[in-house]
């Protein structure tokens, strides 16, 4: 009895982290959520943010930022591409501001800096996890 309670414990906590999609899976965020930094500009890169799939949030949008302007709202299994200045930007997720549900009622900051060059892509993935909660990571090349 005890494995079996050990193990239902386990599965419950490892239900709320999330994973990361294949590619397959992975759909853009539609036009209407995605609200800045679409425009081809010289001397730029790209920044492009995935969104895991996982159960904590899945209801909810979250915003994602850069410079801290609010620049798409982004769902479970998405990615959204942003076309970037070169130099340093801030690249966030927060609580989305639009969303007047229980969801925007949340408190969520978290923020990495990124040194984009012109020409390089970046690329971020927002993570739900049980000890951090949500977070936005680099992801390696």
């Amino acid at each position: 009895m005890r494995p079996i309670l050990a193990f239902a414990a386990l599965l419950s906590l490892a239900g709320c982290s999330s994973w990361q999609p294949d590619a397959e899976d992975i759909v853009p965020v539609t036009a209407e959520r995605v609200l800045a930094y679409q425009q081809a500009l010289e001397n730029a890169g790209e920044v492009v943010v995935t969104r895991d799939f996982g159960l904590r949030g899945g209801g909810c949008y979250i915003a994602v930022l850069i410079d801290r302007e609010l620049a798409a709202r982004i769902h479970v299994g998405e990615v959204v591409r942003f076309q970037v200045p070169a130099g340093a930007r801030i690249v966030s997720i927060g609580t989305d501001p639009l969303d007047d549900t229980l969801c925007g009622k949340l408190s969520l900051r978290r923020e990495k800096l990124a040194q984009v060059q012109a020409g390089q892509t970046l690329e971020f993935r927002v993570i739900s996890d049980n000890r951090i909660g949500f977070d936005i990571i680099p992801v390696e090349p």
